[in-house]
């Protein structure tokens, strides 16, 4: 079976390798193996996703369990996490090959919960939780048993992660939790929550801690079910905590270390989210492609202008462009670099393109373009969240100006 292939073509990886594999330079994302894996997680998209995508649109929400366990079992949902965990042990380029291939769903909704899964809520428990925490909560997370929410955001910080006001008393051996958290990606169907809660007064950059909180806890409410302007199939939630105790074992990693914690995360789910929105800017422009030579206007197909047919080729350049920009600093992570600025300007660069490619392509499909009959406007409406979620346009340029030294000091 494909499914089971995947993960033996892995494992005969890992053992040729000494047991990690890793990438040796040159196209990152981009050799035989990268392939194999983007080969194999297609012929899921096909059969198990791409189908129903339509209904789960409609209905608002896809069922997330079922599907993970479906990627799960296929190995999907850890390949660069450690196989003593029950991931694939590879290097973080494969991630991203796996974020590139998910583009192939015909929606934005569910590759933004599988990202959440894979590349959001896991990194810091993978890279710094305990042995027990790992088994408790990455090992189903990655066997698609457990569905992980990411709880960051909050009314009245976004962006600024510093200013967010949940906090995680420390009382015995427990934490007791207040607070609430807003935008929570699949927050409805979570199972668990990497929180990140303020654990003790001081300076905002080192008073946070990560906590993996189990959704099922008392004082835990869901109180909105959020409808959004796209990614209509992936739910959000609106979450609140009223005096919710969880075990103080449960944290990840060092208490005060939170905020250093999920901006690594940050790193990896901004690289998570340029790879993955390469493949829907292909999608459009060559379905922009393939209407405007059919569609007639004046006697001749809309291609023919040469507008449109230089506009379709200059935006296809972009995106090329955006793809280098993408693997040379997936490259140079996994050589072990600080990526923060390239990956800030790929993260700026796609939330951009995502908005040009959609809005031009749009243009050119004329009243059906306006429609919710073609991808075009699905996407145009799902990829807008690029230039928002996990840091906007603006705290990207604000980071990049860090880097170059012109950024004015405070």
């Amino acid at each position: 079976m494909a499914l089971r292939g995947v993960r033996r073509w892995a494992l005969r990886a890992l053992a040729l390798r000494g047991g990690c594999v890793r990438w040796n330079g040159g196209r990152a994302a981009d050799t035989l193996q990268h392939g194999a894996l983007r080969a194999a997680l297609r012929k899921i998209i096909d059969k198990e996703i791409n189908p129903f995508v339509d209904k789960w649109e409609e209905e608002g929400q896809f069922p997330a369990h079922k599907v993970f366990k479906t990627l799960g079992q296929a190995g999907f949902l850890g390949v660069d996490k450690p196989t003593e965990y029950g991931g694939m042990g590879l290097d973080f380029s494969y991630g991203i090959a796996v974020a590139e291939e998910l583009g192939s769903i015909r929606c934005g909704g569910i590759p933004m919960a599988i990202g959440v899964q894979t590349s959001m809520a896991t990194p810091a428990l993978a890279r710094f939780g305990s042995d027990e925490l790992k088994k408790q909560f990455l090992t189903p997370t990655i066997s698609g048993d457990l569905v992980a929410c990411l709880g960051v955001s909050e009314a009245g910080a976004g962006s600024d992660v510093a200013s967010i006001k949940t906090t995680a008393v420390k009382k015995g051996d427990e934490y007791v939790i207040n607070g609430g958290k807003m935008w929570t990606t699949s927050g409805c169907q979570a199972d668990w929550m990497c929180l990140l809660a303020n654990t003790s007064e001081g300076h905002p950059h080192r008073n946070k801690s990560l906590i993996c909180l189990p959704m099922n806890l008392p004082g835990i409410h869901v109180t909105k079910k959020i409808d959004k302007l796209g990614l209509r199939s992936s739910d959000t939630a609106q979450i609140f905590f009223e005096d919710v105790r969880v075990p103080s074992k449960n944290l990840i990693g060092e208490e005060g270390m939170g905020f250093t914690y999920q901006m690594l995360q940050f790193q990896e789910e901004r690289l998570w989210g340029v790879a993955y929105v390469l493949r829907p800017l292909e999608t459009i422009i060559q379905e922009t492609i393939d209407y405007t030579r059919q569609r007639k206007v004046f006697s001749q197909s809309v291609l023919q202008n040469q507008v449109v047919h230089f506009r379709l080729a200059e935006l296809a350049t972009e995106v090329e462009l955006l793809r280098s920009l993408l693997y040379r600093t997936i490259d140079l992570y996994v050589a072990g670099n600080d990526v923060t600025k390239f990956a800030s300007m790929a993260k700026l660069k796609a939330g951009r393109l995502a908005r040009e490619v959609t809005d031009s392509c749009l243009q050119f499909w004329g009243g059906m373009g306006f429609t919710s009959e073609v991808l075009v406007s699905r996407f145009y409406r799902d990829l807008r969240f690029m230039s928002i979620g996990g840091g906007t346009d603006e705290i990207m340029l604000s980071i990049i100006c860090k880097y170059m030294e012109t950024l004015p000091r405070k």
